[in-house]
């Protein structure tokens, strides 16, 4: 599916000798190199200055042939034009970012179906600013491979949904182009950070959505929504063409209004692109929805006890959540209460890791970090370097963020953000032993239903809580890496309620069975 940009080896050579003596990237003066050694604690004379300035000439002579070779980047496989923005009158809950009609292969799986996709995820030619005013006019010029993967299968690229800024709030208020609005209730968070793709899916305006995962974006929308929101296993659906948040908690995800389409298009989604590092031996050639109609009768279900009563936490959602377990029972599944206790402060261990790896990676390298192969385009590296001249457009949950980050690494380093990765692992070893006796574990997406929006004078306080208050039993699933699905299990007030089932590492096939077999019963 990916094509390249290459060059001979004569074209190669001949660049090179060409450019041996060329300087391209800029060099310190000694005034510079001074400030640069006193910003590191350097002791350096005078004397010694010059030494090192030759010193550093002779490695960024590399830079320089770096600079001078075109890049190997994959080639758009389909034609398109960049689309349209999209009027006030036709984005009733300001979930559309840009309108395309990027048409895919003539036969697939995915034939007939409008998908949209989160504006943290590239299409090439087509504007992307993540949720953020600092991006606007960024516009990339290759695609994601999940992006490839639909059009390869059929499907219909119909736009870009917005997302959170920087996808960063669990709620739907932080776009920098206004609140994106709850179809089932006005004035009502559609969850985040995938929530445009939530509202178009749950306001039958496309058919299907890719969102990305961090720390529950795509089940916590699925919740808010109504919709079936599925965080896959790590790696097995590729992030190569996405921006960021940090490499070890990045995840891709199918948002859909039924379990069917769900599978579907993790079939079409799933599978390596031969780019992404985090994909070593993932299943391929998977139809996810082969186990769907085999029911519930031989399954083994767990309901983890720590998924419940948090302070925030509505009674009804619990109560809905429990009575879903008591439909399991009489679907056949053998259902039981367990405990681990390491997942109440889940979200507490994934907070390091997200942080700090997003202001490491994210904003102070650019928009990517280092330390990974992948795909990287140097466009958005370019483009969003720049953030620091637009700062004054943050709003309070960016800066909360920046300032953070900026604290906790200028006076701890790495510190928390090593323990946390530790106990990432004491985490998934735990879930891993429940696997061993149980084939699904289940929980409440999240601990309440949709909220009110902030209005447009609220407080910072308010406008960061209602960021960040519902993602407590999401991120867990992040941290260990095993597949997570929120479908809708019952109503509080008109608004539904989130189920979240997690399932053994690459058995979302399981999972969809559990979820479907739930979905028929209760649609019946």
């Amino acid at each position: 599916m990916w094509y390249h940009n290459s060059i001979s080896e004569k074209t190669y050579y001949h660049k090179i000798k060409n450019n041996f003596r060329k300087k391209i990237v800029k060099r310190p003066d000694i005034s510079e190199l001074m400030s640069l050694a006193k910003s590191l604690d350097l002791e350096i004379d005078n004397k010694s200055a010059g030494s090192f300035l030759n010193l550093m000439d002779s490695s960024l002579a590399s830079y320089d042939e770096v600079e001078a070779l075109p890049d190997y980047l994959p080639e758009l496989k389909y034609t398109r034009d960049k689309g349209h923005e999209v009027s006030k009158i036709d984005n009733p809950y300001n979930a559309w970012f840009w309108r395309t009609d990027i048409k895919g292969a003539q036969s697939g799986i995915l034939k007939d179906k409008r998908i949209v996709f989160k504006d943290n995820i590239m299409v090439g030619q087509v504007p992307m600013m993540n949720g953020a005013s600092t991006l606007k006019g960024y516009v990339p010029e290759r695609d994601a491979s999940v992006v490839t993967k639909v059009l390869d299968c059929g499907g219909t690229v119909v736009g870009k949904a917005h997302c959170e800024y920087f996808c960063t709030s669990g709620g739907s208020h932080t776009c920098a182009e206004g609140p994106i609005h709850n179809p089932l209730k006005r004035g009502y968070s559609a969850g985040g950070s995938s929530s445009g793709c939530g509202a178009l899916v749950a306001a039958n305006e496309v058919d299907m959505a890719v969102g990305t995962d961090h720390g529950g974006s795509c089940r916590i929308p699925a919740s808010f929504c109504g919709l079936v929101g599925l965080k896959p296993t790590y790696g097995l659906v590729a992030c190569s063409g996405i921006m960021p948040i940090e490499t070890t908690i990045d995840y891709v995800g199918p948002i859909t209004r039924n379990v069917r389409d769900n599978a579907l298009l993790l079939t079409a989604i799933a599978g390596s692109d031969g780019i992404d590092p985090a994909q070593v031996n993932i299943p391929e050639g998977i139809d996810y929805s082969e186990e769907i109609g085999l029911g519930s009768s031989n399954l083994k279900i767990a309901v983890l006890k720590e998924g419940f009563g948090y302070p925030a936490s509505l009674t009804e959602v619990d109560q809905s959540v429990l009575k879903a377990a008591d439909t399991f029972r009489e679907l056949g599944a053998t259902v039981s209460e367990i405990s681990i206790p390491l997942h109440r402060v889940s979200a507490a261990i994934w907070t390091p890791i997200y942080l700090e790896g997003l202001i490491c990676s994210s904003m102070l390298d650019g928009g990517y970090g280092k330390n990974s192969e992948g795909l990287f385009l140097s466009s958005l590296v370019d483009f969003h370097s720049r953030w620091r001249d637009k700062t004054s457009l943050f709003g309070p949950q960016t800066k909360l963020l920046l300032l953070l980050g900026e604290y906790v690494r200028r006076n701890y380093g790495g510190k928390f953000y090593g323990k946390s990765q530790n106990l990432r692992r004491q985490l998934r070893f735990e879930y891993e032993k429940a696997f061993a006796d149980y084939d699904i574990i289940m929980m409440p997406t999240l601990p309440m239903v949709s909220t009110k929006l902030p209005e447009k004078n609220a407080s910072d306080e308010e406008i960061v809580s209602k960021a960040l208050e519902m993602a407590v039993n999401t991120p867990a699933a992040d941290l260990t890496g095993h597949p997570s699905l929120s479908l809708k299990c019952g109503d509080v007030d008109g608004l539904p309620v989130g189920l979240m089932l997690t399932g053994r590492f690459f058995e979302e096939r399981k999972i969809y069975r559990a979820a479907y077999d739930f979905e028929n019963s209760v649609n019946k």
